[in-house]
């Protein structure tokens, strides 16, 4: 039983670490590319208005929930192995 907490803790801290380096290098990256696109698109309006906008859709879009994956896939993979090795 201790191994399992020792399990979850580490990995959860190791998970949470990934999830948060992700996050901001996804963010940075949609900056960046927000940035680029204002200035292609012959800078329409407030460079930090076109990319506070672009940023609040970025936040309720597919991708940055893709990121939670993060968590979900290595907790689903190590349940399946341990119920395989466990039950069959």
């Amino acid at each position: 039983m201790l191994a399992l907490a020792k399990l979850i803790l580490i990995g959860g801290v190791i998970l949470t670490v990934l999830y948060i380096a992700l996050s901001i290098w996804s963010r940075r990256t949609r900056r960046g590319k927000l940035e680029a696109e204002w200035l292609v698109s012959g800078r329409p309006g407030d460079e930090d208005e076109f990319v506070d906008a672009g940023l609040k859709e970025y936040d309720g879009s597919v991708r940055r929930k893709l990121i939670l994956g993060v968590y979900v896939v290595p907790i689903a993979v190590i349940a399946t192995i341990v119920y395989l090795t466990n039950f069959k």
